[in-house]
């Protein structure tokens, strides 16, 4: 493994991925809305809500969790968990039109062929597109993360529900699920990328990544269960077994002789 060509492919990424400003506004708007739509809700609720609340506004099985507190701490403290699943989705969805891109997309401008005659290899290559896709989606993420506890205190929301969310369920959420599920959202994408004939196709098949976090989020919704710690530390072994399949699979599937000879 050449450190210095998977930094090449990482640069050349960026050049082109940043110069698309849909692209860039995408990096930009969508972890920004992300953070400022929690923060805005416990913002009116702690507006509105006053010191009242009812712990009956949330299921059971979590009120039990927050009994000692007040109803509005309790409510927040729900509403939060909500958001979590929501940061979670930044890092899967945010580098899936960067890595759907890395393959097909070079296919249409006629610039994956030039690269695949070079040196490099494909483990080489693989990994510089997946770098590119995931490094500024986790970086996002853990900005926006850091501004949306740093907004908590001046927008009045209480120390409990502070301390709820800089707990160490909501850290190992955040610094390692999130990158793990950032890897499996981007090699799934280059895995259809370079299967498929169509940017936009390999964008929307590649984003069937969310579904599982959705399925968190309603089933949490619902009341079926209660996110926990014990749950995010499952959750973070499984996806780390599913991204070294995907990597294996990735590195198994790709085929640059096929590539070279056969896309026109």
């Amino acid at each position: 493994m050449n450190a210095s060509r998977v930094r090449i492919i990482i640069d050349k990424e960026w050049a082109e991925v940043f110069k698309n400003r849909s692209v860039a506004y995408t990096m930009i708007f969508v972890p920004l809305i992300m953070t400022l739509l929690p923060l805005g809700v416990l913002f009116m609720l702690r507006s509105l809500g006053g010191t009242g609340g009812d712990t009956t506004d949330v299921p059971a099985n979590f009120a039990a969790i927050c009994q000692d507190l007040p109803g509005l701490d309790c409510l927040q403290i729900y509403i939060t968990n909500q958001f979590l699943l929501l940061f979670l989705l930044m890092p899967t969805s945010i580098p899936v039109a960067i890595a759907a891109y890395s393959i097909v997309g070079e296919k249409t401008t006629r610039s994956l062929e030039p690269l695949l005659a070079t040196p490099v290899t494909t483990a080489e290559l693989l990994l510089g597109k997946s770098l590119a896709a995931v490094l500024p989606a986790i970086l996002a993420t853990w900005v926006c993360f850091a501004i949306f506890c740093l907004a908590l205190l001046p927008i009045g929301v209480s120390q409990a529900v502070v301390a709820h969310i800089v707990s160490p369920l909501w850290l190992t959420a955040i610094l390692l699920v999130g990158p793990l599920m950032a890897v499996m959202a981007v090699v799934t994408a280059i895995i259809i990328s370079s299967r498929v004939s169509d940017p936009r196709a390999a964008e929307q098949l590649a984003m069937v990544v969310i579904v599982p976090v959705l399925g968190v989020m309603f089933a949490q919704i619902g009341g079926l269960f209660v996110l926990n710690a014990q749950f995010v530390w499952v959750s973070a072994l499984v996806i780390l077994g599913v991204d070294v399949l995907m990597v294996y699979l990735a590195t198994r599937l790709f085929r640059r002789e096929t590539i070279l000879t056969q896309w026109k």
